[in-house]
């Protein structure tokens, strides 16, 4: 009798599907090495934590197998292509878009969903493949977030764009100008720039910066060359508004152009997840064990959990391309209570919604102690959606 009780228990604690089965696998695909590495540590370490977490709802093993492209396309391929063949069930990632967009296609071609954290060019979500999917938003949202902030709050007379060449880097400066010049503010562009990754003097750009004179300018790209470029800036007496997005927002951004020059840049981010309920516990055990919480960390957490909620609720008895076509089917059709919120997608995978927000760099901020979220300002036009690559 005893014994009937204990097989009774254990069935109604385990789920039926989960079995005797081998794991489920998740491919995570972040950067590793390099000074982007210390990000990737500590997606790799959310993503760890939310198996952990995951785990135990499945009844079930999970299994994580790490990538990383080195931020090159072409590897980015090589990886999916890896990855596919270990018999992953799903993956998250990639970082940047460049190396997404390739890999999403031998993904789409293997049926395998993949959700990305930091991705956020457009095209990757308007290829028409149904297995892309976003936590983050969009670049053309991040420009216009920008684009209204900068016309309807800093009024500038002049605007200088710069970015670094990347996808990531050119569609938040083209999707800027555009905003612009749909606003009728065509001519307050005066300068549109180009630099490399990689690139630390900036001193023939700064040079002609000055003699243009502008009152903002705008930058994509990410915090490194962000950072020499203010500090260089300041140094040379170009006084103008600093405004970019969600790459330069990090600590590295502040230590690399220096506290002086950094305050008061303006930047595109997703709300302050320490101002959401919803985000609290997971925060505090994240710092309790790993320490200060990275940009992307709680992206990570909420993509590895989409991903195990659509396979605890599809119940795929493998990862063949006709059974993992049922994890899709929930996905595009679910609701998910994450930390970030109540994430809902379109048709496309991207999120049906979640407005950006401005912060402004001052020590003590609320964000990594840096970046503070302004408060009172209405985004107007196209809502944003939050963060990413």
């Amino acid at each position: 009798m005893r014994w009937h009780w204990l097989v009774l228990a254990l069935s109604l604690t385990t789920p039926a599907w989960a079995g005797e089965q081998p794991p489920v696998k998740l491919g995570l695909v972040v950067p590793m090495a390099g000074e982007a590495g210390r990000v990737g540590q500590s997606m790799r370490q959310a993503a760890e934590m939310a198996v952990a977490d995951w785990t135990e709802k499945l009844g079930r093993k999970v299994d994580l197998t790490l990538g990383d492209d080195q931020f090159d396309p072409r590897q980015a391929v090589i990886v999916a292509e890896k990855l596919v063949q270990e018999g992953v069930w799903g993956v998250v990632g990639h970082f940047y878009s460049s190396s997404s967009i390739p890999a999403s296609a031998v993904y789409n071609q293997a049926g395998i969903p993949q959700v990305t954290p930091t991705s956020t060019n457009p095209r990757l979500t308007a290829q028409g493949f149904d297995n892309v999917f976003r936590v983050s938003g969009r670049d053309d949202q991040h420009a216009l977030s920008a684009a209204d902030f900068i016309l309807l709050r800093l009024r500038p007379r002049r605007i200088a764009v710069i970015h670094d060449r990347t996808e990531y880097g050119r569609t938040l400066a083209e999707t800027l100008i555009r905003a612009v010049e749909r606003r009728g503010a065509r001519r307050t562009i005066v300068a549109l720039e180009e630099i490399a990754q990689g690139d630390k003097d900036f001193s023939a750009l700064v040079a002609r910066l000055k003699s243009l004179d502008p009152n903002v300018v705008y930058f994509g790209g990410i915090f490194r060359e962000g950072g020499y470029l203010i500090r260089q800036m300041r140094q040379a007496g170009v006084p103008a508004t600093f405004v970019s997005a969600d790459g330069v927002l990090d600590a590295e951004f502040v230590k690399i152009a220096g506290e002086e020059a950094a305050n008061g840049a303006y930047l595109t981010f997703a709300p302050d997840p320490r101002l959401l309920a919803s985000a609290r516990s997971v925060i505090q055990r994240f710092e309790a064990r790993y320490g200060p919480m990275g940009p992307y960390v709680l992206y990570t957490y909420d993509a590895v959990g989409v991903l195990l909620h659509a396979i605890q609720a599809a119940r795929p008895q493998a990862n063949t391309k006709e059974e993992l076509r049922k994890v899709l089917k929930v996905m595009h059709g679910m609701a998910y209570d994450g930390t970030l919120g109540r994430l809902r997608w379109d048709k496309n995978g991207d999120l049906s919604a979640s407005p950006y927000v401005i912060y402004v760099t001052r020590k003590g901020g609320s964000l990594q102690g840096w970046f503070e979220q302004v408060s009172g300002i209405p985004m107007t036009g196209n809502r944003a959606r939050p963060a990413g690559r």
